[in-house]
């Protein structure tokens, strides 16, 4: 099985090279999506058959399999965030033939006469928000974005930024690149971007202005608290010390049980933005806090479930490697029973605990479920009570 894949812009002429030319006019089926049609059809041999890229891609691929060689055309560079690294993907073993052209963020850096180098990459096309919050949060200087048509527009992402406060970028937005007719090309504020409208497809570069400060261990009194009770808040060299103890660097998913203000998952996403970050709260209150801190820190993508955790659905959810309990109410068997349940294997469980009732209960907890306990930690902060910091690991 061959495929020849052929990289194209948004040009109502396009032209090929005679290599190209040649694979055309010597083949019979073509692919790509129905706009990649109407701007190659006029080069197409009469006689043809063509399979168009829809979801969902399982029936193209069963379409593909019929035949033995497929020229299949896409946006840009099909290596590049594109349907050549599904094929390869998908097979293996096929002989695979690419012709790239510029991708679309190469087009609109080149207009700009914007060195892109150093430019980091996110697509959104199709995906989550996840690598573009991770991005925002590392401060990426430059940051090139493959837009969609509905959730992650230009608007949608200006709308975002703003809410967390990163208003410190201005937005490149090309639309229509390689359009002789229809091509723009404009630098906006965000502000402008959510009143503006953009025709599809389009792409966006950010670029930043300024820095946003972002500080290793916040301040506690900068939080907004549960009725302003500032006991009510793991206390921010506690907070630090038990992120160390879940060794998030390498941890993928955190749980966050009992969170409150929010202050380990938002101190956790600052510190370490790769991560998925699931947080539980039995107060109703929390989903308030929860937002309203996220937005004032600056960390997006922060899902936060309100109820009893020992009732929530967690069928659908990212398993964690690493949990933070909060707050328990008294459960501390049950909770820590149902989180073994969906742990990964060497995942860690830690918990503060202000007294020997709690300690116990986290041992004995940790001991009938065969999992490994490491020495605990004992700090005192100011005048408060001593907290021993506690770590419990999930064996391979």
């Amino acid at each position: 099985m061959k495929f020849i894949i052929i990289g194209i812009d948004d040009n109502s002429e396009q032209f090929f090279s005679p290599q190209v030319l040649a694979h055309i006019q010597g083949n019979s089926v073509f692919s790509g999506g129905a706009r990649h049609h109407d701007l190659v059809k006029n080069h197409l041999p009469d006689e043809y058959q063509w399979i168009e890229v829809i979801v969902p891609l399982k029936t193209v691929f069963e379409e593909y399999e019929q035949h033995d060689t497929i020229v299949v055309f896409a946006s840009g560079d099909p290596l590049f965030l594109g349907i050549g690294n599904t094929i390869k993907r998908e097979f293996p073993t096929a002989d695979i033939e690419v012709f790239p052209y510029f991708n679309s963020l190469q087009i609109l850096a080149h207009r700009m006469l914007l060195p892109y180098q150093d430019m980091h990459i996110v697509s959104l096309t199709g995906r989550p928000w996840d690598k573009f919050d991770e991005a925002l949060i590392e401060g990426k200087a430059k940051v090139g974005v493959l837009t969609d048509r509905v959730k992650h527009t230009p608007q949608t992402i200006a709308a975002r930024m703003l809410a967390y406060g990163y208003n410190n970028y201005e937005m490149i937005v090309g639309e229509l690149l390689g359009n002789k007719e229809s091509e723009k090309v404009t630098t906006l504020s965000l502000e402008e971007v959510i009143k503006g409208t953009f025709q599809y497809p389009n792409n966006l570069i950010l670029l930043q202005k300024e820095r946003r400060i972002r500080p290793f261990g916040i301040s506690n009194s900068e939080f907004h608290l549960l009725n302003g009770r500032d006991k009510m808040i793991t206390k921010m060299p506690i907070r630090l010390l038990s992120l160390s103890e879940m060794d998030l660097r390498d941890r993928s998913v955190l749980w966050d049980v009992g969170f409150c203000t929010g202050s380990i998952s938002i101190e956790s996403k600052l510190q370490f933005p790769h991560l998925k970050v699931i947080a539980f709260e039995q107060r109703t209150e929390g989903e308030e806090l929860m937002r309203l801190n996220s937005q004032k820190f600056g960390t997006p993508g922060i899902e936060a479930h309100i109820g009893d955790f020992l009732e929530a659905d967690l069928t659908d959810l990212p398993k964690p490697d690493a949990v933070f309990i909060g707050g328990h109410g008294g459960k501390m068997f049950e909770f820590m029973q149902r989180i073994h349940k969906v742990l990964l294997p060497n995942g860690c469980i830690v918990f503060n605990s202000v007294s020997a009732d709690s300690q116990k209960a986290f041992f004995d907890a940790a001991k009938s479920l065969d999992m490994v306990t490491l020495e605990p930690t004992l700090i005192t902060i100011d005048s408060y009570n001593p907290i021993m910091v506690m770590k419990a690991i999930k064996p391979i």
